[in-house]
């Protein structure tokens, strides 16, 4: 078989992190090690930080836990949440790469065996492998599920387990989020045919020839396969409803049109819009969970219409795996489903001052706004408020000229598990 020349690299290999938070073993990483290993990833572990996570080898990352966040942070680590998925964030803050791909650790198909997810334990050992069942417990050897050592049962049951598209084809979720990233967004002026920048669309007739340079894209929002991102009413009344619909389509969110954002298939230009990608105060001590992505969703694109940026969504779809309890959910989020009935008409009428030229100064501006309209609401709003002004000082801090050059302390401001 004839080889390139060259080694063909992997797109944005050294511009692009992956940003993961979890409270589990990554075992899930081997169904991704085809698209995710030649990346950097950045894991934020959340809960107690004593405990181990594993992670499988060969990959590429950094480990931060909560004693990491609160060491590199001092009195700023209050910004970000604890018990929640809300953490990631902190790997947002601490990259050094222009682009980010963020993914939850259930988004993956289980085996086909019946069995749960079946995790191989000795990944890099010969011969002599042990398969465990991810429910029960039960020992299974490679002999009794058909095959002869992990490599094979890797290649013919464990890596095919993300997502498909209709033709059968494994979608690389992250190559089309850094498509979509790397094309412009068209927010001023909807074309009917979808994103015209894809291979075999267009601008239709009648789309203005002064328009179609587009605006550069600063979020990628994917969607998911199986367990939709449903809130915790909706799971209640539609307890077996599963997505099986895969739309070959990627839209721009016409300016002016707030959207739902989901964390769990999420990438973006840090450049563009980093320090608007604050989750906010969500999970431990807080009154509210579960609305961490879509604050920071109707942040960033209130910011994004103002500095003329795009939004897309539609592809990538990933395999989501786990529908969570829909009775905790309901306590986490009864106080947003209450409160975003105000939220979403605050975000629909704030207009941004033209002074705003930055993202970091339309986030200062819109954390005031959340304290005059929505503090009165909830003494949270102006708790969430001060955290959104904090944030913004840590990202400035953590991302000054001073902390990115190579004599910067790497002890102090560097993770506690790290791995090349």
């Amino acid at each position: 078989m004839s080889k390139p020349a060259t080694p063909v690299a992997p797109p944005l290999k050294d511009e692009l992190d992956i940003v993961i938070p979890t409270i589990r073993n990554l075992d899930f990483l081997e169904m991704w090690r085809p698209f995710f290993q030649p990346y950097h990833l950045i894991i934020v572990q959340d809960g107690d930080p004593t405990k181990t996570i594993n992670v499988p080898e060969g990959f590429d990352y950094e480990l931060y836990n909560r004693n990491d966040i609160n060491r590199i942070l001092g009195p700023k680590a209050s910004c970000i949440s604890f018990k929640d998925s809300a953490c990631r964030c902190f790997g947002f803050l601490v990259s050094k790469k222009k682009y980010i791909f963020t993914i939850d650790d259930d988004c993956f198909l289980e085996s086909e065996f019946g069995l749960g997810s079946v995790i191989c334990m000795s990944v890099n050992c010969r011969d002599e492998f042990s398969l465990f069942a991810g429910r029960g417990g039960a020992g299974v050897s490679f002999g009794d599920l058909g095959v002869n050592g992990p490599r094979e049962y890797a290649k013919k049951k464990f890596f095919v387990y993300v997502a498909k598209d209709p033709s059968g084809k494994e979608i690389n979720a992250l190559a089309q989020h850094i498509q979509n990233l790397l094309t412009p967004s068209t927010p001023f002026f909807f074309n009917t045919l979808y994103d015209p920048y894809r291979d075999g669309a267009d601008f239709v007739r009648g789309y203005p020839f002064s328009m179609r340079e587009g605006a550069p894209t600063a979020v990628s929002h994917g969607l998911w396969l199986n367990i939709p991102d449903y809130d915790a009413p909706t799971q209640l009344v539609k307890p077996l409803e599963r997505n099986t619909r895969y739309v070959d389509a990627v839209l721009t969110i016409p300016k002016g049109t707030l959207f739902p954002m989901c964390g769990m298939n999420l990438a973006f230009d840090r450049e563009l819009i980093g320090p608007a990608m604050y989750f906010g105060l969500m999970g431990d001590g807080q009154p509210i969970g579960r609305y961490d992505d879509m604050w920071a969703g109707w942040c960033t694109k209130v910011i994004t219409d103002h500095l003329g940026l795009g939004v897309k969504t539609g592809l990538p779809y990933i395999w989501h795996s786990k529908a969570s309890n829909p009775f905790v959910n309901l306590k986490k989020e009864y106080k947003g489903i209450y409160w975003q009935e105000d939220i979403i008409p605050f975000f629909q009428s704030v207009t941004l001052p033209k002074e705003s030229t930055t993202v970091q100064k339309c986030y200062i501006e819109l954390s005031k706004m959340v304290k005059e309209k929505l503090g009165p609401i909830d003494p949270y709003f102006t708790k969430l408020a001060d955290a959104m002004v904090t944030w913004i000082d840590a990202w400035e801090e953590i991302n000054s000229p001073a902390q990115s050059a190579p004599a910067a302390d790497a002890k102090k401001d560097g993770p506690s598990s790290k791995k090349k």
